[in-house]
């Protein structure tokens, strides 16, 4: 849901697949990061899930 919104609203990123590229995995688990997909944002703290209230600000 997270990547559909930023694809329609026309905002670009960055997407990282944790099962091809492993060292993102124990990086994440070692931010307290139980769940995908985690977004970071320059300036903002990561975040992860589907938030509507913060993709609008991002997408802003």
């Amino acid at each position: 849901m997270t990547k559909k919104f930023l694809e329609a609203q026309g905002v670009p990123f960055k997407e990282i697949n944790i099962e091809d590229d492993t060292k993102y995995v124990e990086a994440l688990k070692a931010d307290g990061f139980r769940q995908t997909p985690v977004v970071s944002v320059a300036g903002m703290p990561k975040f992860s899930g589907f938030r509507p209230d913060v993709l609008k600000k991002i997408s802003a």
